[in-house]
């Protein structure tokens, strides 16, 4: 069954702190590659610069790639996902709640790559509306990539397509299975919840209406737990919350704290 792509507003707001839009994207050749940036943010600290990503990918070959160019194609890839950047709000915020919340990291590297990447997010549909449990269908998942994606592709990319982003949603938790690939709840945690916030924020969203974008739609919990990872935040000194008689007053803004996030 085909499903809408959910609205995202393509606000200068949004585009300023690092999200992408067109027909283009990474997944069709790679992954979310969460190993690869975990492993780089190991060997990276947190105050790290752009030319320090870029030395500790090519020139230290931190990730462990057979060749130079092999290096410098990963290079090209995690930073069309990720950004790489200090000077990125998105990429800021990332680092940021990587270190502040460690079993949040899956999300939070899917929701970057959901923001950066329009072909992972071609994807979306067809993965949030299975039922928890359900197999994932090959050929129906890639008609359903074919009916969203804004340019044409052959099947040949259409397929690699399938492959990369159905790894990139087992990485994040919502697939489970190496071959049949099943659909598995994913949890929320208190840093995904902050940055799905903030994404929600920079498209103008503001109270409850927060809670219904298209970045809080990734998480398979109920709204007593969402709310509960938004107190965690507002705990955390992320989230401005007032949630009570049936009344929600939430401003993500403190998550993007340029001073925090290190020397650039």
């Amino acid at each position: 069954m085909l499903t809408s792509l959910p609205t995202i507003a393509e606000t200068d707001r949004l585009k300023t702190a690092g999200a992408r839009f067109g027909p283009r994207g990474t997944h069709t050749s790679r992954t979310m590659m969460l190993s690869e940036l975990s492993e780089l943010f190991l060997a990276v600290p947190r105050s790290g610069s752009r030319q320090d990503y870029e030395s500790a990918i090519v020139a230290e070959n931190c990730l462990g790639k057979a060749t130079t160019a092999n290096r410098r194609s990963t290079l090209q890839r995690m930073s069309e996902l990720y950004g790489l950047d200090p000077a990125i709000p998105l990429f800021g915020v990332l680092r940021r709640l990587w270190d502040l919340d460690p079993a949040g990291r899956p999300m939070l590297a899917l929701l970057c790559s959901l923001a950066r990447d329009p072909m992972l997010r071609s994807t979306a549909p067809h993965i949030l509306a299975m039922e928890i449990g359900s197999e994932l269908l090959h050929g129906d998942y890639m008609s359903s990539i074919r009916d969203h994606v804004e340019t044409r592709l052959n099947d040949g990319v259409l397929d690699q397509v399938r492959r990369n982003s159905s790894a990139t949603w087992t990485q994040s938790g919502h697939l489970e299975g190496r071959v049949r690939k099943r659909r598995r709840a994913a949890g929320a945690s208190f840093g995904p919840i902050a940055l799905a916030l903030w994404l929600g924020s920079l498209e103008g969203r503001v109270g409850d209406d927060l809670l219904a974008s298209f970045w809080m739609r990734q998480f398979d919990a109920p709204r007593h737990a969402i709310i509960d990872a938004v107190l965690h935040g507002k705990q955390m000194g992320l989230i401005y919350a007032s949630i009570g008689g049936g009344i929600v007053q939430i401003d993500p803004a403190p998550v993007f704290q340029p001073s925090q996030q290190g020397s650039h």
